[in-house]
């Protein structure tokens, strides 16, 4: 049987009417079209502007040197593993994750996917495959209320809607039964395999773990999961909300990344054959400590990005590394040798998935080019301690942008254009920003005399 013959049979079985055609965009929005099923299973050609791929959040562009001049297309292939019915439908109708190619047959290089399909050939040039699983943080809000208004908790059966420090509680589950029925069978339908589920610190804070795999195949699973989570969250009168810190004075929402690598026969490179870490193993967090400052807008990408970063908020202040220490940038969980990893804690929930594993592989893998050597371990409560025990980390996006724009990682690891494309999209979301005037402002300084 044919591609084509399977594709069709696919559809048919599930009474598809159309296809949603999505590609990730630079904020890790899924954007596309939606196509006929009979068009899609026939292989019609499919074409976007190639300025979809770096789309703003506001809703704004670049200039078009950035995409392209004229505004050229992009035509979009498919992901045949990605093609799965959509679980929040009405009515039949699938989803399939698209990679870009322009129109001379290259990977669109300002495109998330090929980004992150980039780094992972580095690694393949060694006879690696990094093993990643990402874990997501969120909130579950009240729907319906206006951007001028500050975020509300749900209020659930109880009458009441939650205060924050109600970590590890299992009544959330309880008085969302409902909601989480339908986003188990959703993640199902979609090949999205979750690992643990927990009530986090903050007021309706949830946190999911995505089992460990293939980096593209977790980049996947994480935008859909995401999609997933908006889309019937809406169905049950919830707003979940991927912001790195949606509510003043409670925890932000991270996206903390676990990270291995693995050789050709699946042996682990961080663990030598008497199951103590390797040179390599350092080499990696060394490579992870000089690079994330120099990738920062990748791991955190938006102005509300940087609130999260705040003493005793369950969020890393620098860059040491320790064993299982909640206070540090890199953290190292106790395993076995087989599972020795290391976990990123630097990145929020709002980034992109593509773009947040690319970086943290991308600084690894450099690590291990260069042969770099870590800072010591950190040892106890990194917050109350005195100077600096790791690398520090950029404070706001502007200045995260201006040394991204300065670093010669980004460029060799990424690509010139897509390092230029996504500073141009981050300045014009900047700049929409600037242009807002905050109640602060008006609370503290409109009676100044």
């Amino acid at each position: 049987m044919s591609t084509n013959d399977k594709i069709s049979e696919f559809l048919d079985q599930h009474g598809i009417r159309e296809v949603e055609c999505l590609v990730p965009d630079i904020n890790g929005v899924p954007r596309g079209k939606g196509l006929p099923a009979k068009a899609f299973a026939s292989g019609a050609e499919l074409r976007l502007c190639r300025a979809v791929a770096i789309h703003t959040v506001t809703g704004e562009w670049a200039d078009y040197q950035y995409s392209g001049e004229g505004d050229p297309d992009m035509k979009l292939e498919p992901v045949l593993d990605t093609l799965k019915p959509v679980p929040w439908a009405s009515r039949p109708r699938a989803l399939c994750i698209h990679d870009c190619v322009d129109l001379d047959g290259t990977p669109t290089p300002i495109a998330p996917r090929t980004v992150l399909k980039n780094v992972l050939a580095r690694y393949q040039q060694h006879g690696w495959s990094p093993v990643v699983a990402p874990e997501l943080e969120f909130y579950l809000l009240a729907a319906g209320n206006t951007p001028e208004a500050p975020f509300q908790p749900f209020s659930g059966p109880r009458g009441r809607a939650e205060i924050g420090n109600q970590g590890f509680t299992l009544g959330g589950l309880n008085d969302l039964a409902a909601f989480w029925d339908e986003v188990y069978a959703a993640l199902e339908t979609l090949d999205v395999p979750a690992d643990t589920f927990v009530h986090e610190l903050g007021p309706a804070q949830y946190e999911i773990n995505l089992l460990h795999g293939n980096a593209l195949q977790l980049a996947d699973q994480t935008l859909l999961f995401k999609y997933a989570l908006r889309e019937i969250g809406f169905k049950h009168g919830l707003q979940v909300v991927f912001m790195a810190k949606p509510l003043a004075g409670e925890p932000g929402s991270s996206m903390h990344i676990h990270q291995s690598v693995v050789d050709a026969h699946g042996n682990n490179i961080f663990s030598a054959a008497d199951g103590q870490p390797t040179e390599l193993f350092y080499q990696f967090i060394a490579g992870q400590q000089q690079g994330i400052p120099e990738l920062m807008p990748l791991f955190c990408p938006h102005v509300n990005s940087y609130r999260r970063f705040a003493k005793h908020m369950a969020a890393p202040v620098n860059l040491s590394w320790g064993y299982d220490n909640r206070t540090v940038g890199i953290r190292i969980p106790r395993s076995g040798a087989a599972a020795r990893r290391v976990e990123n804690r630097i990145p929020g929930c709002d980034a992109n998935p593509y773009l947040a594993l690319a970086a943290s592989l991308a600084c690894g893998l450099h690590g291990i080019e260069q042969q770099l050597k870590p800072t010591a371990e950190a040892e106890g409560t990194v917050f109350n301690q005195e100077g600096e025990t790791g690398p520090s980390l950029p404070r706001t996006l502007d200045s995260a942008l201006e040394r991204m724009g300065q670093s010669k990682l980004a460029r060799e690891w990424l690509g010139a254009e897509f390092v230029d494309s996504y500073i141009a999209v981050k300045e014009t979301e900047m700049a929409s920003f600037w242009h807002e005037v905050t109640p602060w402002e008006r609370r503290y300084l409109g009676n100044l005399v």
